[in-house]
């Protein structure tokens, strides 16, 4: 057996030049060898491992080698995850007349080829993406080098011209003009003058084709390809063609789709879940986009004024002022100077300069005109007239001043009678009567009380800075009451349950008197002869509003029914009513 512990100094030189760290222990597991590049791979030993048992210095792959040495079998392309390093080591026996006398192990630290495995696998992944958008490309390209021969082409380029692969690339650009399969050559130029070209190009003389050459360049400043961007003028003709029908059909449907964003927006600013009122905003949608004259009929406390700035916002004039007057707060004596403003010097006490009236601060914009009923008769004719002239006369003035205004009005008495008592003229009527609008009162429409209470509470809540909820028998109460006031009852009620319940829960001991002894009993919507469409949905709503009404939110009202809040916040929305999540 040769001298193991004693090597050659030129051996030891030798082994000490590898970069591959190289070890050798005896059959007892002692170090005997132990290169330079097994101290930079392993680390972090201490003195001179040689002479030193293995298991003093790795103790955590001795039983590895400690095996080679039982077994005799070798180990090939172990990985050994080190707290320094990851390794690769390959293990030995060393035979003696058969028997084991030591182990030989070569190892190598693998991080440094880990790294360019990596940038080899992007540049791989790269090179495919780039290869995938080559050819997924809608435009046609062909690449050429700096010689003008051919060297790429795409799928696109194929399409478009109708030229085969096989027969352009590897010749050059000036072969195939000379062989008429193009006219002319975007790549000669591009070479000929070192820049972006775009020419039309003619393909085999009968299509025609939009070209554009960009140069890539090398280190040294040389051109070194040409790619040349190919496009059909054909199908952009065609897409132009399309764009343009495309363009015709959405102005014949944007009107429509406005009123339907429209009518979505006006459910959700009015609350509205009964069908009547629904009927009367989507009247409202639609002339909203128009200047003509609306009225709106209903009792006091229906809605008349949030319905008059619903039309307004949706108007083309939303940007522009509107004015609300009160017809009936005016008195008499001051209604044509607060009205239609005065002149300068128009009466003792007037402003020196002069007074612009309410109608004339809603130039381009909307006035509306709230009980209407109430103008006497010479405003009457100055009301006329701003219809029908868009002029009027200030107090005192001698000319006549334009106005460009929107007239709504509204109104809780019956015109049509009084025009027929002389109270009101018959030729105004007929001009603010253009599109009437009737917002039913709110006992003939129930259904719509639990979500306008519900979304009083949220708002007084939030105002507040307060976390109450209503008692199911609350809700029950409200429904059964006829509210003489409409909703402007139902607002001053919540409002004052708000401020003036103790706990948490509003209850009815904190209902005032008349409506803890409601008679109006509640219709069940499956004895009115429905059919089996109408009657399902109408026991869905009821489940619905009953779950509303007895746990007072709508998150309580989905645990409840068993179902996520966003699929009862739809079920609400399709059902006409869809009130902020909780």
């Amino acid at each position: 057996m040769p001298d193991l512990e004693k090597p050659p100094l030129p051996w030891a030189t030798v082994l000490d030049a590898s970069h591959n760290g190289i070890m050798v222990v005896d059959r007892r597991g002692v170090i005997l060898l132990f290169n330079q590049a097994a101290r930079r791979v392993l680390g972090d030993i201490q003195g001179s491992p040689v002479g030193r048992h293995f298991s003093q210095v790795r103790p955590e792959t001795w039983p590895e080698i400690q095996e080679v040495l039982t077994t005799g079998r070798p180990q090939i392309g172990r990985r050994i995850s080190l707290p320094q390093a990851t390794i690769i080591a390959n293990r030995n026996p060393i035979l003696v007349e058969g028997r084991v006398e030591g182990v030989i192990s070569v190892f190598q630290d693998i991080s440094e080829y880990e790294a360019i495995i990596s940038q080899l696998q992007g540049f791989r992944r790269l090179n495919r993406q780039l290869e995938a958008i080559f050819e997924t490309s809608q435009d046609g390209l062909y690449i050429a080098d700096g010689q003008a021969i051919g060297i790429r082409t795409n799928n696109a380029y194929e399409r478009i011209t109708g030229l085969r692969r096989e027969d352009l690339l590897g010749k050059s650009l000036q072969q195939l003009v000379d062989e008429g399969y193009i006219d002319q050559s975007v790549t000669l130029e591009v070479l000929k003058k070192g820049s972006q070209v775009t020419i039309m190009q003619q393909i085999r003389g009968d299509k025609q084709v939009m070209v554009t050459g960009t140069p890539v360049f090398d280190d040294d400043g040389a051109i070194a390809l040409v790619v040349t961007n190919v496009r059909d003028l054909t199908g952009l003709n065609e897409l132009r063609a399309q764009l343009e029908e495309s363009r015709r059909l959405s102005s014949r449907y944007y009107e429509s789709l406005l009123e339907h964003e429209g009518f979505e927006h006006a459910l959700q600013d009015m609350v509205v879940r009964s069908e009547a009122v629904a009927q009367v905003v989507r009247r409202a949608v639609k002339v909203a986009r128009v200047s003509a004259s609306v009225i709106i009929y209903g009792e006091s406390g229906v809605g008349k004024s949030m319905l008059a700035r619903v039309i307004h916002h949706l108007s083309p004039r939303k940007d522009r002022p509107f004015v609300k007057i009160n017809c009936g707060t005016i008195p008499a004596s001051l209604m044509e100077s607060e009205l239609f403003g005065y002149a300068k010097g128009a009466f003792t006490g007037a402003a020196a300069e002069g007074k612009a009236g309410l109608v004339e601060m809603g130039h381009t914009g909307t006035v509306f005109l709230d009980e209407v009923g109430e103008l006497t008769p010479a405003m009457q004719v100055k009301l006329l007239e701003v219809i029908e002239d868009k002029t009027f006369t200030r107090v005192g003035a001698t000319r006549p001043t334009v106005v460009d205004v929107r007239i709504i009005a509204a109104t809780n008495r019956d015109l049509k009678a009084m025009v027929g008592q002389g109270q009101f003229r018959e030729d105004l009527y007929y001009r603010l009567n253009v599109i009437p609008l009737n917002i039913p009162p709110l006992r003939q429409r129930r259904e719509d009380i639990p979500p306008l209470a519900l979304s009083l509470l949220e708002k007084f809540n939030r105002g507040m800075g307060l976390n109450k909820r209503l008692a199911p028998e609350v809700l029950d109460l409200l429904m059964r009451y006829d509210f003489p006031g409409n909703v402007r009852e139902l607002i001053n009620l919540m409002e004052r349950l708000m401020i003036m319940s103790d706990g948490e829960v509003i209850g009815i001991a904190d209902l005032p008197g008349e409506l803890r002894r409601p008679a109006v009993p509640l219709a069940d919507p499956l004895e009115q002869g429905v059919g089996l469409k109408a009657a399902v949905q109408a026991y869905e709503r009821r489940m619905i509003e009953g779950a509303l009404r007895r746990h007072g939110s709508l998150a309580g009202a989905a645990q409840a029914l068993k179902v996520h809040p966003t699929t009862l916040w739809r079920k609400l929305a399709r059902l006409g009513q869809a009130p902020s999540m909780q």
